[in-house]
């Protein structure tokens, strides 16, 4: 069974955004991408883990311009040829080791699309300390992830000494894969966020949004 994330999302590029075709959902979606586009209108967006794009460009509806990075070359492909509204630089990079901080400008917000999840629990706090690095005083932070709903979600397949969870999915290439997959509770969430400003969490049925207002006098 694999274990790389790197690996599965590289072979899930062509069947990845199914996941948002699911019925049940798509009173949620909608909701979500509408409070996306007011919280990230008119701003200079810096995007991680943007995948296959699809939140790209619904952002780029109204964001200024959109810098989205991924590790996965075979889903930048696929982001690559989304129209979207605004100036997008799709970039190959790991989130985990972007440019240091002060080699690039300061973006106004940080969007991370259902990557909070994926990070572990015990290195949580410390990439979102580097990541706030690379926004101006006084932005944001702005996450959407999943929230865990029984005979919808994923079971969860196992759980580590950290506390991080497992689920077990099988591709459609037959091919199965162990995916590090976290529900935090909306007090984990806010604990770790209000570090570094005023939170904001919206909380859906099938997703959760959070918003970081980063303090004006921050690190």
């Amino acid at each position: 069974m694999n274990t790389d994330p790197v690996e599965y999302y590289r072979q899930r590029a062509l069947e990845y955004e199914a996941i948002y075709q699911k019925p049940e959902r798509q009173g949620d979606l909608h909701t979500a991408e509408t409070s996306l586009q007011e919280r990230l209108a008119g701003l200079d967006v810096l995007e991680i883990a943007c995948g296959t794009g699809y939140w790209t460009e619904k952002i780029a509806q109204t964001a200024r311009s959109i810098c989205a990075g991924d590790i996965n070359e075979a889903v930048l492909a696929i982001a690559r040829s989304k129209t979207c509204l605004c100036p997008v630089d799709f970039r190959q990079e790991d989130f985990y080791q972007l440019p240091p901080h002060g080699e690039e400008p300061a973006f106004d917000a940080l969007f991370g699309g259902f990557i909070w999840s994926h990070i572990p629990r015990q290195n949580l706090s410390d990439v979102l300390e580097s990541l706030q690095k690379r926004i101006a005083s006084g932005g944001r932070l702005v996450f959407i992830d999943n929230r865990f709903v029984e005979n919808s979600s994923t079971p969860v397949h196992s759980r580590d000494e950290a506390g991080n969870t497992y689920q077990q999915r099988r591709l459609g290439d037959g091919t199965e894969h162990l995916v590090l997959k976290n529900f935090p509770t909306t007090d984990e969430i806010r604990s770790l966020l209000s570090t570094f400003g005023k939170t904001e969490i919206l909380e859906l049925t099938y997703f959760w949004l959070a918003d970081c207002r980063l303090f004006s006098n921050k690190r």
